[in-house]
């Protein structure tokens, strides 16, 4: 594949480790982080839908975004993992588009919905008397459907601008998935347009994004500092730390990861700030988002509650039924072993009612 005159048809991904052992050892890691994410947002999409108190705008982005989160984790982590055990790194043209595509719809719906969450954040705390007016369910549903559709055409872009490219220099792709900056180093052709529209797209859409998140966190902090209530303070800050973190870890390792020049020898560095923005920021949300917030750690006890008084009331139920049964059974039995002996003793007797047992 090393002969440019040669057109590239697969790809070959980076693996873990040349040694079986740690291979493993590491796709074992990757493995457990990626049920520890479908779990936690699993246990978050099951308690927003069947508690009611919290069908609120706050908790409905919460649950968009750990749908997506489970999404976004299932495009790259399950591949990798197989890969590794079955120590197969060979990915067809289809499927590097494939995952190119929905590697970058998911990372943009998701920058678009944190920053539907912070303004979600920033109407709450500084304009809570327009909140039911500006956050109704209406305007929560429009910018859902919205980041979805904009997020197909933004990926359908990157995707289609990147396979326009002709790869006929290698196919050793230097990273544990397919991505754009990895296959424009490949290419034979002009990546110039590449290049501008990444820097465009970085800057433009998702810098915008980030500038507002930035903006609306200012004018709450700034407003949290007015409360007069040390608590109120307290309880307001807790909702908005862990949300600046996640963006911050996954803007920052997005943006090195997209805008960093492409030196060869930083292919370790890129592979850690990739693993950094396609799975942390999903194995995060659970925790930082959730696990910690009163609220759902009160409607999950509840759940749990209610499912165990449901086995409860199940067993006891059984029970009853098998002991009536049971009781049953013994009554049907001793009659008919009077019967029997009935029959045995007096030859006239009338034997057909044994029949009715």
């Amino acid at each position: 594949m090393g002969n440019t005159s040669m057109v590239v048809t697969v790809f070959l991904l980076e693996g873990f480790a040349e040694v079986w052992e740690l291979r493993v050892l590491l796709s074992m890691s990757y493995l457990l982080m990626y049920l520890a994410t479908l779990l936690g947002n699993l246990i978050i999409i099951t308690v927003t839908t069947i508690d009611r108190n919290l069908h609120t705008p706050m908790y409905f982005f919460l649950r968009n975004l750990s749908i997506l989160d489970m999404c976004y984790i299932s495009v790259t982590v399950p591949n990798i993992c197989v890969n590794s055990f079955i120590n197969n790194r060979i990915i067809s043209m289809a499927g590097c588009v494939i995952q190119i595509f929905l590697v970058i719809y998911c990372a943009f719906v998701e920058t678009l919905f944190l920053t539907i969450m912070a303004r979600e954040r920033y109407v709450a705390i500084c304009q809570p008397l327009h909140y039911p007016v500006i956050m109704n369910h209406k305007f929560c549903v429009q910018t859902t459907l919205a980041s979805i559709l904009i997020g197909i055409i933004y990926a359908a872009i990157h995707t289609g601008n990147t396979f326009r490219l002709s790869f006929c220099q290698s196919n050793m792709v230097p990273q544990f998935f397919c991505d754009i900056p990895s296959l424009l180093r490949l290419s034979c052709s002009d990546t110039f347009s590449n290049k501008v529209l990444i820097f465009i797209s970085v800057f433009g859409a998702v810098g915008g994004c980030f500038i507002f998140i930035v903006m609306s966190y200012v004018r709450i902090f700034s407003t949290v500092l007015k409360f007069p209530v040390k608590e109120e303070r307290g309880k307001a800050f807790s909702t908005c730390v862990p949300h600046i973190l996640v963006v911050s870890v996954f803007f920052s390792c997005g943006a090195v990861v997209y805008l960093r020049p492409p030196v060869n020898s930083e292919m370790i560095q890129g592979i850690i700030l990739s693993v950094c923005y396609t799975i942390i920021p999903p194995f995060l949300n659970p925790l930082i988002y959730s696990l910690r917030n009163k609220q759902i750690q009160q409607a999950f006890r509840k759940i749990i509650l209610r499912i165990s008084i449901i086995f409860k009331n199940e067993a006891e139920t059984m029970t009853m039924q098998f002991l009536h049964l049971r009781k049953l059974s013994e009554a049907k039995i001793k009659i008919l072993f009077e019967h029997l002996f009935a029959y045995f003793s007096t030859p006239k007797y009338n034997y057909a009612c044994i029949f009715h047992y």
